[in-house]
């Protein structure tokens, strides 16, 4: 099993800036990618962006992309989304996940997710 534990949400203003962390533990040896989705009320669970753990490649959706940036610390086991330029429509609460296996370069499954974290954006 993989615990992961976000942090960094918060209230903002549009056009602001976040920067958010997810922190793995447990069974860590075995995530092959991580990465981020979220969930506006009312709304599906939307994919946000993913990062192959060994390569450190990144993927994100067209919504963010060019915003916002996705990192990793292998020493922390620890992954990063830097948000800029923060619209009132990244209103959410964002969830980290990780993936046992890589289901390829730009698919997230989501077989360990965090507990979220909101991020609020005024306009």
């Amino acid at each position: 099993q993989v615990q992961l534990v976000e942090s960094g949400g918060g209230l903002v203003q549009a056009g602001g800036s976040l920067r958010l962390s997810c922190a793995a533990s447990g069974r860590t040896f075995s995530t092959a990618a991580m990465g981020w989705f979220r969930q506006a009320p009312g709304k599906e669970r939307e994919f946000v962006a993913r990062i192959t753990w060994g390569s450190g490649s990144t993927y994100y959706a067209d919504s963010v992309k060019g915003r916002f940036t996705m990192s990793r610390d292998k020493a922390k086991k620890t992954v990063y989304l830097q948000m800029n330029s923060l619209e009132p429509e990244d209103t959410a609460v964002y969830y980290c996940a990780a993936d046992r296996l890589l289901y390829g370069s730009t698919y997230l499954a989501g077989d360990y997710r965090g507990q979220g974290t909101q991020v609020t954006v005024s306009s």
